[in-house]
């Protein structure tokens, strides 16, 4: 079964606004099913359909989504080795193939991604900067 999206989610999947996605949900360009609190989620392949992701032969181009549209070398996946919390920042340091990669990112931002000493995850290398992305 595909994975169930919230609605914001879907709609940074999909590369539009949250309003534009509750549109296709109303029109019925795409399907959902509903919670029992009766919450809109949309299964991830529904996503892929509309945006054409992973589409068939014949079918039209369209970009990418989600790590995705992130190109390959830039995005190097391992495994987080060491975590230091320093106040409001935390040094993370990522195994990539028996390389070490250290990146600083927010106390909040570690938190929000549920990083810890094991967890795979992808060095995102931009420029100067490397961001973590929970994979």
């Amino acid at each position: 079964m595909s994975e169930l999206l919230k609605p914001i989610e879907a709609a940074r999947l999909a590369g539009v606004s949250y309003p534009t996605l509750k549109q296709w949900i109303y029109k019925g360009k795409i399907r959902t099913t509903k919670t029992a609190g009766g919450h809109h989620r949309i299964p991830r392949s529904e996503i892929e359909r509309v945006t054409g992701a992973g589409g068939s032969k014949g079918t039209r181009k369209r970009r990418p989504v989600g790590l995705d549209s992130i190109s390959g070398r830039n995005k190097l996946p391992g495994t987080i080795t060491e975590l230091r919390y320093e106040g409001l920042l935390v040094q993370v340091t990522i195994d990539v193939g028996g390389n070490e990669i250290t990146s600083i990112i927010t106390s909040d931002a570690a938190r929000s991604l549920g990083l810890k000493e094991g967890v795979q995850v992808y060095a995102l290398v931009k420029a100067t900067e490397v961001m973590v992305i929970r994979g």
